[in-house]
C-alpha cells in the first residue's frame, strides 16, 4: 500500500489497471489517496464501480476474456489472473465448453458485450448455469449485474495485488 501511495498519478493508475481496466475507475481511486490499508482501498473502489458510466465499464470488459476461452499465452498479469479465476472451466468436457461457446455468443448478441461473472471458485457447469440464467434479464438490470460482477472482481484482484502472493505485480 505505501508503493501506491507514494508513486505519482500515472503510475498508481498503470498499478491498479490489472485490478479494473476503466481509466475512469483507476483515475478516481488514485485520486482519493493515500490508503491505510487494502480495506480502505477496496471501501473506496466499490462506489467508484457502481458510478461508472456505461461507456466506462465497456472499457473495463474489453479486458475480460470470454468464460472458457482459453489463452495460448499468459503474458499479462490480467490474463493470469483470469485463468486462474476461470480455473473450474479448465478440465471442463468438449460439450461443455461448446455449451459456454454457444451461450457466450448469445449472450454478446443479447447484450452487445462480453459475460462478465466472477468465475473464482465456481465450476464449468455452475458457470454455464448463471450464464443461462442471465439470458433471461431485461439489459437494464444485467447493467446492474455486470456492475456487481466487476466490482467483485475489482476486490478480488485488489487482494490478489496487495498480498505477498503477488508481490511481483508490484516490482
Amino acid at each position: 500500500m505505501d508503493a501506491l501511495n507514494a508513486v505519482d498519478s500515472d503510475a498508481a493508475a498503470a498499478m491498479l489497471h490489472p485490478c479494473c481496466a476503466s481509466t475512469a475507475w483507476a483515475r478516481a481511486v488514485v485520486a482519493d489517496r493515500p490508503y491505510p490499508d487494502l480495506d480502505a482501498l477496496i471501501a473506496a473502489s466499490d462506489p467508484v464501480v457502481y458510478g461508472l458510466s456505461w461507456a466506462d465499464v465497456e472499457e473495463a470488459l474489453a479486458a475480460h476474456p470470454r468464460i472458457g476461452d482459453r489463452p495460448k499465452v499468459a503474458a499479462t498479469t490480467e490474463k493470469r489472473w483470469s485463468q486462474g479465476e476461470q480455473a473450474g472451466v479448465a478440465d471442463a468436457d468438449a460439450e461443455v465448453l461448446a455449451a459456454l461457446a454457444d451461450g457466450n455468443a448469445a449472450y454478446e448478441a443479447r447484450f452487445g458485450h462480453v459475460y462478465l461473472v466472477c468465475a473464482s471458485g465456481k465450476s464449468a457447469e455452475e458457470l454455464l448455469g448463471i450464464l443461462q440464467d442471465r439470458l433471461d434479464n431485461d439489459p437494464a438490470h444485467e447493467r446492474d449485474v455486470v456492475r456487481g460482477e466487476l466490482a467483485a472482481i475489482t476486490r478480488l484482484r485488489l487482494e490478489k495485488l496487495f498480498t505477498d502472493e503477488s508481490a511481483e505485480v508490484r516490482s
